[in-house]
C-alpha cells in the first residue's frame, strides 16, 4: 500500500476510522486477503467526518445532560406538589392522574413528527426551538386559575410538544459524535439526568412551594434555566454527520413510510421497546403516586408528615438509586459484551426481574416499617434503573444512522401510549373505585393507603412481563447489529465509491467468496 497522510483526527474511540472507504477490515477476512497473494487497492485514510474534536464532543454531551436533567426536574415538580395541586383545583386521584397523562400523550404523539424530522434536517434548531417553546409553556401552566384545571392540563400537555423535541433527537446526537465502549459511557453520562432530575424535582419542586407560600413557584424555576439552555445550544452545540462516529458518510434518506416498515421488522428494535414500555409503566405510576403513598403509610403509622419531607427523602432515594443504577447498568453492559455479545438485553431483564421482589415487598411493609420500605424502594430503584443507558444503546447500534431519529419516535409512542401515558391513570381510577369499597371516608389516610397499596401492585406483574421481552430480545440481538452495520456500509459505499474494480474488492471480501486480485485505481 502507498504511504498515507498521518496527520489525523482520531475518532471519538480507541478505534482508527475508515471514512472513505467502508472496507470490512474485521477478523473474518480471508487469510490471504490480510498477508497472502491478494493485494488490496490503494486508498485514502481522511479524518473523521465529523469535524468536531473530543473536548467540544464532551461540551455537547454536557449541554444535552443539562438540557435533561431540567426536563426531568419539571416532569416530577409536579408530583413533589400534588397535594398543593389537589387543594387548589379541588380534584381527586382520578383527575391527579390526568395530568401525568395529558403530558404523555402530546409527547407521545408529537414525538414521530419530531424523529422525521431529526432525521432530515438541522437538529441543533429543532431542540433549540422546542427548548424555548417548553419554557414557555411551562412558565404560563404556573398562571392557569383555580376554576381552569382544564386549561392546566393543556399547558401540562403542551410541555409535551417541547419535550418531544429534544427526546428523539439528543440521543442520535451522541451516538454521531461517538462509537464504542466510549459511546456507551456517555450515554450513561446522559440518562444520569433521568434520575437525578426527578429526584431533584421532587425536592426543588416541594421546598419551592413551601418557601414562597405557593406551588405554583415550584414551576417557575425550570422555564428561566430552559432559556439560558437555548443559548447554549445555538452558540456551542455543532450538528454531527449523521453516521460520522461509525465511518459512514453520504448517507442518503429512505421514505418515513420505509423507515417505518424496517424498524417495524427489527425484531431486536420491537422486543426491547416492548421492554421498555414496561418499564415506563412500573415508573410513570411510582414517580406521581410514591410520595403521597409514602405520606399516607407513614399517617397510618402514627407519624404524619409533610409532603416536602416525603418528597426530599424519595427524591434522594431517587437519586442516589438512580446513579447508581445506571452507572453499573452501563458499566456491566460495557464489561460483559466483551464476554457475550447478548450482555445488553440480558441486563435489562436481570434489572427488571431484581427489581419486582423489592417492590412486592416494599408494598407489603408500608405499613408496618416505614425505614425498611425506604430500603426496598431504595434497591428496586438501583435495579430499574439499569436499563436506561443500555436501552438507548441498543437502539443505536441496531438501527442504522438515518432511521435513529425515526425509531426514537417510535419508541417513545409505544413506551408511552402502553406505558406511563395510561399508568398514573390506571393507578387512580383503581384507588378510586377500591376506596369506595371500605367503610369511612374515602379520601381518609387510612383508606387511601390501603386503595393505593393495592393498586400498585400491578407493576410488580408488569416488571416481569418486561423481563421476559427482553429475555426474548437477547435472541435477535447480535444478528439484528451485524445486519445493521452491514447495511450502514453498503449505504455509504453505493454514495461515496464510483469505482467498479473498488466495488468488486469490497463485495468479495466482505462476503468471504474470493481470493482473487483485484485491480488497483486510486478512487
Amino acid at each position: 500500500m502507498s504511504n498515507y497522510d498521518s496527520n489525523l483526527t482520531p475518532p471519538f474511540d480507541d478505534s482508527v476510522q475508515l471514512s472513505e472507504m467502508q472496507v470490512d477490515v474485521s477478523d473474518d477476512l480471508p487469510i490471504d486477503a490480510a498477508g497472502g497473494d491478494m493485494e488490496l487497492p490503494e486508498v485514502e485514510i481522511v479524518e473523521n467526518t465529523n469535524h468536531i474534536s473530543t473536548k467540544r464532543g464532551y461540551v455537547i454531551v454536557a449541554i444535552l445532560f443539562f438540557i435533561n436533567l431540567l426536563n426531568y426536574m419539571d416532569r416530577f415538580t409536579i408530583a413533589g406538589v400534588l397535594k398543593d395541586i389537589q387543594d387548589y383545583y379541588k380534584i381527586n386521584n382520578s383527575e391527579d392522574g390526568l395530568l401525568q397523562t395529558a403530558f404523555i400523550s402530546f409527547y407521545m404523539v408529537f414525538s414521530p413528527i419530531f424523529g422525521y424530522m431529526g432525521d432530515r434536517f438541522n437538529r441543533k434548531i429543532i431542540m433549540a426551538g422546542g427548548i424555548f417553546f417548553w419554557s414557555i409553556v411551562t412558565l404560563a401552566g404556573s398562571f392557569v386559575p383555580a376554576d381552569y384545571f382544564w386549561g392546566f392540563i393543556l399547558m401540562r400537555g403542551m410541555v409535551g410538544v417541547g419535550e418531544a423535541s429534544y427526546s428523539t433527537i439528543a440521543p442520535t446526537l451522541i451516538a454521531d459524535l461517538f462509537t464504542g465502549g466510549l459511546r456507551t459511557r456517555m450515554l450513561m453520562v446522559f440518562y444520569f439526568a433521568i434520575p437525578v432530575g426527578s429526584g431533584l424535582g421532587y425536592i426543588v419542586g416541594s421546598n419551592v412551594a413551601e418557601a414562597f407560600g405557593q406551588w405554583q413557584y415550584a414551576l417557575r424555576v425550570t422555564p428561566l434555566l430552559g432559556i439560558v439552555c437555548v443559548g447554549l445550544i445555538l452558540i456551542l452545540v455543532r450538528e454531527p454527520v449523521r453516521g460520522g462516529a461509525d465511518g459512514a458518510h453520504h448517507l442518503v434518506n429512505t421514505s418515513f413510510f420505509t423507515d417505518l416498515k424496517e424498524i417495524a421488522k427489527n425484531k431486536s428494535f420491537m422486543l426491547s421497546s416492548f421492554g421498555f414500555t414496561c418499564v415506563a409503566f412500573t415508573v410513570g405510576a411510582l414517580a406521581l403516586w410514591a410520595p403521597i403513598f409514602m405520606q399516607d403509610a407513614m399517617s397510618v403509622l402514627g407519624h404524619p408528615t409533610k409532603a416536602s419531607t416525603v418528597s426530599f427523602i424519595f427524591g434522594g432515594i431517587t437519586v442516589a438509586a438512580g446513579f447508581i443504577g445506571v452507572a453499573i447498568g452501563a458499566e456491566s453492559s460495557r464489561r460483559y459484551k466483551l464476554i457475550n455479545p447478548r450482555a445488553d438485553p440480558l441486563i435489562c431483564a436481570m434489572g427488571l426481574l431484581v427489581c419486582t421482589p423489592f417492590l412486592y415487598f416494599a408494598l407489603v411493609l408500608s405499613g408496618i416499617n416505614t425505614t425498611v420500605t425506604w430500603v426496598l424502594i431504595f434497591f428496586g430503584e438501583v435495579a430499574l434503573c439499569l436499563n436506561w443507558a443500555i436501552i438507548a444503546d441498543i437502539l443505536l447500534y441496531v438501527v442504522i444512522p438515518t432511521r435513529r431519529s425515526t425509531a426514537e419516535a417510535v419508541q417513545i409512542l409505544m413506551s408511552h401510549l402502553l406505558g406511563d401515558a395510561g399508568s398514573p391513570y390506571l393507578i387512580g381510577v383503581m384507588a378510586d373505585g377500591l376506596s369506595k369499597g371500605y367503610k369511612g371516608n374515602p379520601s381518609s389516610p387510612a383508606i387511601q393507603f390501603v386503595a393505593l397499596q393495592q393498586s400498585l401492585y400491578l407493576t410488580t406483574f408488569i416488571c416481569v412481563i418486561g423481563g421476559g421481552f427482553f429475555l426474548a430480545c437477547a435472541l435477535f440481538i447480535v444478528q439484528d447489529k451485524k445486519k445493521a452495520e452491514r447495511q450502514t456500509k453498503d449505504m455509504s459505499m453505493q454514495t461515496g465509491a464510483d469505482n467498479p474494480a473498488f466495488d468488486d474488492f469490497v463485495n468479495s471480501t466482505s462476503s468471504n467468496r474470493s481470493s482473487e486480485k483485484t485491480p488497483i485505481r486510486n478512487p
